[in-house]
C-alpha cells in the first residue's frame, strides 16, 4: 500500500480562511455561455462541442486532429487504444504522476513498467528510460510534470529507434512549448485535462490530440459506444458496429464553460507565469529550497504547479498552514499502489519523496500572496 503522511491534523482550508492550494478559474462570460446552452436544443454532444474542437485546434496551432471527451482519463484510455496497445504488452510509464495516467493500461491489461524521475523536474529520467526500452516496449508515456515539458528530443530518438509510439500526458501543460513549438504538436497522442483545477476547466472534460489523421474516424467512432453518429443522426440504419466503444463525450454544458476559457486563456497563462515567476524571484538564492525547474531554455512552462524541495518538509507544511496556507503533495509516486504491483528500486524518486512540496499557484492569489508565503519560509521552520 501507498504509504501517505496523515493530515487529520491538517483539515482543508476554506478560501476565507487563507491562501488555498488550488481554486478553479472560471471566467464571469462562462456563466452566460452555460444559459445559453441550457436553453438550446444541445445539452449533451452537440455544436459547442464541435466548436470548442476547432478552437481549440486553432489556438494552440494543431497540426494533428482535436477530440473533446468527458475527462483527460478518457483521452489517455482511447490514445492507448488507438496506438495499438494489447494485453500484455509493455508500456514504459511515468512513476510519478497522477494515477489517472496509468490506470487506462490495467483497463487493457498492459504490462507497465516505470520509469523512475529526473531529479530537478519529477518529468522522467531520461537515463533510467534507456535502461528501460526493450524489445518487447509497445510505446512510451510521460508526463509533463507541473507544466515543464519533459526531454522530448531524447524520448523521441528513442522511439524512433525502436519504432514505438509516444503518448504524452499533458494534463499539466496546456500551452507549455518544446523548441517553440506547442506540446500537443510533437507525438503520436497528446491528451489535455479540463478537470475543475487546471489552467482551463470544463467543469471536467479532456482532449486527445491525434497526429494520424486517419484514426480519427475511429476515435470518434470509440467515443460514442462504436457508433457513427453523424450517419446514425442522418437516419441511415445500415452502419454496424465493429468495435467496443465508450461513453467517452464532452457536453456542450462543458464545451460552454471551456470556450469561454479559450478566449482569454493566454492573459490566463500570462498571469500564471508572473506568479511562477515570482516564486523564482524570491527563493532562487534561499539555500534551504530547491526549485523543481532545469531552467532549460528549450523549455517554455505553462505554470500549473510550482513545487520544491525542501528538508523537513512536514515541518514547513505545518508552518505554512500555521499562517493560514495551504501546501501539499498534489501527487505520489505510482509503484505504491497495490494496484501496480510494482516492487522495484527507484533510486531517485526515494531521494526526493520526502522532500517535494507544492505551494499555491491559482489566479485568485496576487503577487502579494506569493510574497507573503516566501517571506514566510525564508524565514525559517
Amino acid at each position: 500500500m501507498v504509504k501517505i503522511n496523515n493530515y487529520n491534523d491538517l483539515p482543508l482550508m476554506q478560501e476565507k480562511e487563507g491562501t488555498v492550494l488550488f481554486y478553479p478559474h472560471i471566467p464571469k462570460s462562462a456563466k452566460f455561455s452555460v444559459n445559453e446552452t441550457l436553453d438550446s436544443r444541445w445539452i449533451g454532444e452537440g455544436p459547442k462541442v464541435k466548436l470548442f474542437e476547432k478552437k481549440f485546434k486553432k489556438k494552440f496551432n494543431i497540426k494533428g486532429e482535436c477530440l473533446a471527451v468527458g475527462s483527460g482519463t478518457d483521452a489517455l484510455h482511447l490514445a492507448f487504444i488507438l496506438a495499438g496497445i494489447k494485453k500484455g504488452d509493455e508500456v514504459l510509464c511515468p512513476l510519478f504522476t497522477c494515477t489517472a495516467t496509468n490506470i487506462p493500461l490495467l483497463y487493457i491489461g498492459a504490462k507497465i513498467k516505470f520509469v523512475d524521475i529526473d531529479k530537478k523536474t519529477l518529468n522522467i529520467s531520461i537515463e533510467d528510460l534507456k535502461k528501460k526500452i526493450s524489445k518487447k516496449t509497445k510505446a512510451i508515456v510521460c508526463i509533463h510534470y507541473g507544466g515543464l515539458p519533459c526531454d522530448m528530443n531524447e524520448i523521441l530518438e528513442i522511439a524512433k529507434k525502436f519504432n514505438i509510439k509516444v503518448i504524452e500526458d499533458a494534463a499539466h501543460a496546456l500551452g507549455s512549448k518544446y523548441n517553440n513549438n506547442y506540446i500537443g504538436n510533437i507525438s503520436d497522442f497528446t491528451i489535455f485535462s479540463f478537470q475543475s483545477i487546471k489552467h482551463l476547466t470544463t467543469g471536467d472534460g479532456g482532449m486527445l490530440v491525434i497526429k494520424n489523421k486517419n484514426l480519427i474516424a475511429k476515435a470518434r467512432r470509440l467515443r460514442w459506444f462504436g457508433i457513427d453518429r453523424e450517419k446514425k443522426q442522418k437516419g441511415i440504419w445500415e452502419n454496424d458496429i465493429r468495435e467496443i466503444g465508450y461513453k467517452y463525450q464532452m457536453t456542450d454544458i462543458s464545451a460552454a464553460i471551456g470556450l469561454s476559457g479559450l478566449k482569454n486563456y493566454f492573459n490566463t497563462l500570462k498571469y500564471r507565469k508572473l506568479l511562477y515567476m515570482q516564486y523564482v524571484k524570491n527563493l532562487n538564492s534561499f539555500s534551504r529550497v530547491k526549485i523543481c525547474d532545469d531552467f532549460d531554455k528549450k523549455k517554455k512552462i505553462a505554470p500549473w504547479l510550482f513545487t520544491i524541495f525542501v528538508s523537513e518538509r512536514r515541518k514547513l507544511e505545518k508552518k505554512l498552514r500555521a499562517n493560514k496556507i495551504e501546501s501539499g503533495q498534489t501527487h505520489y509516486r505510482n509503484d505504491r499502489y497495490s494496484i501496480f504491483k510494482s516492487k522495484n528500486i527507484y533510486k531517485n524518486m526515494d531521494r526526493v519523496e520526502s522532500k517535494y512540496l507544492v505551494l499555491p499557484l491559482h489566479t485568485k492569489m496576487t503577487i502579494s500572496d506569493v510574497d507573503k508565503i516566501c517571506s514566510i519560509i525564508k524565514s525559517g521552520w
